[in-house]
């Protein structure tokens, strides 16, 4: 993923926190006592002679070089300052120790162009650093222009011993400066990189979270409407058989008895329906196995008219076209929408009410449509959540289709959903 130039140009870096400003302080600490060390074995060797500045003098110099480094993160171009003013003083008097003092200013350099948050500041501190430090050795290059350094070397033509010198002492001091220079910008993109990929990664972690919720809750409203559409036709059915047999157990004992076996066989289904639910919410690596039941399809429709017709409901169904193969998907749902509308049917239109299922198979498309004449869709409507329709509703759009649910001109209610299906090989009626 690649992190915007936007997102670059607005990010700070931290402050240190404690334990860095610690590991400074030691740091510090450290390389002042190394500093030490140095100036007294530079006097020991007697490399300036008379001409080195006093020992108090090269530890004061040395202390400024190396002991405001134990601020460095928190105020990086102030430190740089002081370094780089106690570093040339520090060659003016002619102190002897030159590797700490030099390692300091390398530090300081490389800490503001690393930590320094106004990048201009950093960039212009650096360069005036540079720009000082380039026209003092130029200066000092100068005086030595025309003194016998004391070496061995002839020259080779033009290039003298002297110039060779100071041609060193040049490219030592770019490599030098240049190098901290880079490694200070190279520290603070690469920790700019890290900060703005760890909050990306925070940030896809966060939307991977709310994926997963957004999955739950749609597959908690899959199960809603399965739950709706298959075990609460069931359930209606049961209460519409119910009331059937009561109400002819007097008079036709054999009738009370085919609607209690009609009123069983909807138990039986209605305990599948509900396994079969339990059985997507339990599929799991660790959960034991349910037993799965093939999905009803098309096919199916023809059982759940044998159903509604169970209930005294008259009920004719109507193939239009030449049958063929749907997904099994599309399938489902127009079994679900079958079973909704009947069971509307036979609760808002009453069991003496005709209805018509038409299953039309037109090109690139099949539409399914439930009517009934609605004898008793006048009468108010048996209390309920109303989940129905707008079930019917969310299985045809997911599908790309559209529906049609409203009341018939006259009487009567009609459900027609309208599915575009892929290209399918025909096959006859069996």
């Amino acid at each position: 993923m690649t992190v915007s130039d936007a997102e670059l140009a607005i990010w700070r870096r931290p402050a240190a926190d404690s334990e860095q400003i610690r590991n400074d302080l030691l740091g510090a600490v450290g390389l002042f006592l190394l500093g030490i060390m140095s100036v007294v074995l530079t006097i020991a060797i007697g490399i300036y002679g008379d001409d080195g500045a006093a020992p108090a003098v090269s530890v004061a110099l040395v202390a400024a070089t190396t002991l405001p480094l134990g601020l460095r993160r928190r105020f990086p171009t102030a430190v740089l300052a002081v370094v780089a003013i106690a570093f040339i003083v520090a060659g003016e008097l002619v102190v002897g120790e030159t590797i700490v003092m030099n390692i300091g200013l390398f530090c300081a350099i490389y800490t503001v162009g690393a930590w320094e948050s106004d990048r201009a500041r950093a960039a212009w501190a650096r360069i005036a650093c540079i720009a000082v430090m380039a026209v003092w050795l130029i200066i000092g290059m100068f005086r030595i222009a025309g003194e016998d350094l004391g070496t061995d070397g002839s020259g080779i033509g033009a290039l003298t011993p002297n110039i060779g010198f100071m041609l060193q002492n040049l490219l030592i001091n770019a490599l030098y400066f240049a190098g901290a220079y880079w490694f200070g910008e190279h520290a603070w993109n690469a920790a700019r990189q890290r900060s703005v990929l760890q909050q990306r990664t925070r940030e896809l972690a966060a939307e991977k979270a709310r994926a997963t919720r957004q999955a739950v809750t749609i597959e908690r409203l899959r199960i809603a409407r399965e739950l709706h559409d298959a075990v609460a036709h069931h359930v209606s059915l049961m209460g519409v058989q119910a009331a059937a047999a009561r109400a002819i157990l007097p008079r036709d004992i054999d009738g009370a008895q085919a609607q209690l076996t009609a009123l069983e066989d909807s138990a039986r289904a209605a305990v599948a329906e509900l396994y079969a639910l339990l059985g997507t919410l339990r599929d799991d690596d660790g959960a034991e196995p349910v037993e799965s039941r093939p999905l009803p399809g098309v096919e199916g429709i023809g059982q759940l008219v044998a159903e509604a017709e169970a209930t005294g409901l008259d009920v004719t169904i109507v193939e239009v076209g030449e049958r063929r193969d749907v997904p099994p998907l599309i399938g489902l749902n127009l079994y679900r929408i079958t079973q909704e509308a009947l069971t509307n049917t036979t609760k808002h239109a009453g069991q003496t009410a005709r209805a018509v299922v038409t299953v039309r198979y037109l090109d690139g498309a099949v539409e399914l449509e439930v009517a009934d004449d609605g004898r008793r869709r006048g009468l108010p409507r048996p209390h309920g959540i109303g989940l129905g329709l707008p079930s019917m509703r969310e299985r045809v759009a997911s599908l790309g289709g559209e529906l049609l649910a409203e009341p018939r001109s006259g009487s009567g209610f009609v459900v027609r959903a309208h599915i575009p299906t892929p290209a399918a090989s025909a096959r006859g009626v069996s």
